[in-house]
């Protein structure tokens, strides 16, 4: 079985957002990660229109693993998505 896609919109200042992507790496889980706050113009409106698809609200961390969206650090569903 292949390992589910994980994407994390964070923000590159939110204790929320560090603390995912270290469970997620100290889990050794390859993921792709995006700092919304470090982006700029059409790029930083680009990708918040794409979080507001998964979270309406467009809060951080916004995870999305498989199909399914976290919005928080949330480790116990994050586990839990990625069959840890």
């Amino acid at each position: 079985m292949s390992e589910p896609r994980v994407q994390v919109y964070a923000l590159s200042t939110c204790s929320h957002c560090k603390a995912t992507k270290q469970l997620l790496t100290d889990c050794v889980i390859k993921y792709e990660v995006v700092d919304v706050d470090l982006t700029t113009g059409d790029e930083r409106k680009a990708l918040l229109e794409e979080v507001r698809k998964f979270n309406p609200r467009c809060s951080f961390p916004t995870v999305i693993i498989g199909d399914k969206v976290i919005v928080g650090f949330k480790e116990n569903e994050i586990r839990e998505a990625l069959g840890l």
